[in-house]
């Protein structure tokens, strides 16, 4: 025999107040001149509102995207509920509707259309990455058996003189002179001159680091030109 179906008391308890806040919302717009098919579907657009809100929020959570519109939308219709529920306490005259009130409730339709049209066009939660082509998963192809390769016979070593060649003895290059700087004669002209113009003034011959900053030319060019010049 089947077990008889256990009734949920969580959902018992969500009809239940679904249904009063329903009755409280049309009772209000009635009560603020919305009669007659109007006064029921105040209540509708309310529930729907809150439940966008909050079902954006669950799908905006997990993917970490910013839920501050979806947060005020939700906020926004619970007001909306929660005022209707208090107002029908007792604590609001449905006889004598204030104007404000009756404001709005006139101006709900618009606000709640705005609401869900920007609830609809927020980002949806990120996609799952899509799967691939291919119905199962790829078959990996085991690779074929590579024939045994043969044993190679090394060649048997022959047998080394008994006496082996002495190397040769390694000749030395006699080191090459190195060969003059060409250095052009209006240069040697001229550092000739500040030679003389710096052994006028300090009385000393002049050095070879003295004349390469004077003429500012390389090191090796100028050995060479005080080669030319002592």
């Amino acid at each position: 025999m089947r077990a008889a179906p256990r009734v949920d008391a969580v959902l018992v308890q969500a009809v239940i107040a679904g249904a009063l806040s329903f009755a409280h919302l049309h009772d209000l717009a009635a009560a603020a001149g919305q009669d007659g098919w109007k006064a029921w579907a105040y209540p509708i657009s309310v529930d729907l509102l809150l439940v966008a809100a909050w079902r954006r929020l669950r799908l905006l959570r997990p993917s970490g995207q910013p839920v501050r519109a979806a947060w005020f939308w939700f906020a926004v219709a619970l007001a909306a509920s929660l005022g209707a529920n208090v107002a029908t306490a007792g604590l609001l005259d449905l006889g004598d509707v204030p104007a404000w009130l009756r404001i709005l409730v006139a101006g709900w339709p618009a606000l709640a259309f705005l609401g869900g049209t920007l609830l609809v066009h927020l980002p949806a939660q990120a996609e799952a990455p899509q799967e691939s082509a291919a119905a199962g998963p790829a078959e990996t192809a085991m690779p074929e058996p590579r024939p045994a390769a043969e044993p190679k016979t090394e060649p048997s070593p022959e047998p080394q003189s008994e006496v082996a060649d002495a190397p040769e003895p390694v000749r030395e290059l006699p080191a090459s002179a190195p060969s003059p700087v060409p250095v052009p004669a209006a240069l040697v002209d001229h550092a000739r001159k500040v030679a003389d113009d710096h052994h006028a003034r300090t009385g000393a011959p002049i050095d070879t680091d003295t004349l390469r900053a004077r003429l500012g030319v390389p090191a090796h060019l100028a050995d060479a030109i005080a080669a030319q010049l002592a």
